[in-house]
């Protein structure tokens, strides 16, 4: 059996673990035709989600085309999204890159009354050593990632982002851990430093924990 975090022999029973994700969003640009698999063609589209503090989240959402059927999508219309969180390797000129998106299984106009949602919950194993630090205002984060198994031996690789004592919790926790995870999915601009010496802005995808447990 494939592992599912490739480091754990915990991880080679390869069972399938908990992926959901619901959000509720405005569309934020136009359809964009992504890929076809199996004759049905893909499309990408980012989603901008409020959070309690007035930030936006910007997801990226992929969709197929036997979803989406007739449903109007013009920018600025809100939508009730359904799926799970998805992980890819793009190569790229200065190396492999993680790519993450939220395969929608559900889709639907969202209702008057429905409030920007991101809610995730996940289950995996930690496939990484976790980096555990403190910014100068000694605010505890933590670093993860983990393994999120699906059907057909595929694995998802989500990263996390843990605070105050879900961080100091998670500090300590080795490879091969199973974690069950509550959060949502966030959206962060960092700067790239190029081999040329230039730097260029880039987006990272990462699910917040709200609520963090160790699976026995």
């Amino acid at each position: 059996m494939r592992k599912g975090c490739g480091r754990s022999a915990r991880c080679e029973t390869m069972l399938e673990t908990v992926n959901k994700i619901e959000l509720i969003g405005t569309l934020a640009s136009p359809l964009e035709y992504s890929h076809s698999i199996y004759g049905e063609a893909f499309f990408k589209f980012p989603l901008c989600i409020k959070r309690l503090s007035g930030t936006e989240d910007v997801i990226p959402v992929t969709a197929g085309e036997r979803l989406l059927g007739d449903m109007e999508t013009e920018c600025g219309d809100r939508f009730f999204i359904r799926g799970q969180i998805r992980s890819y390797n793009q190569r790229t000129v200065s190396g492999n890159r993680l790519i993450i998106t939220v395969f929608a299984r559900e889709m639907r106009p969202a209702e008057a009354d429905e409030g920007d949602t991101n809610e995730a919950e996940l289950s995996g194993f930690i496939c990484k050593s976790v980096i555990y630090r403190k910014t100068p205002f000694e605010r505890e984060i933590a670093d993860i990632l983990i393994a999120v198994n699906r059907r057909y031996n595929k694995s998802d690789y989500l990263p996390l982002i843990a605070w105050g004592r879900n961080a100091r919790f998670l500090s300590g926790a080795s490879v091969g851990t199973e974690l069950s995870v509550i959060g949502r999915l966030q959206s962060r601009e960092y700067k790239k430093l190029l081999e040329d010496g230039s730097e260029q802005i880039r987006t990272a995808y990462e699910v917040s924990c709200s609520a963090v447990e160790v699976l026995m």
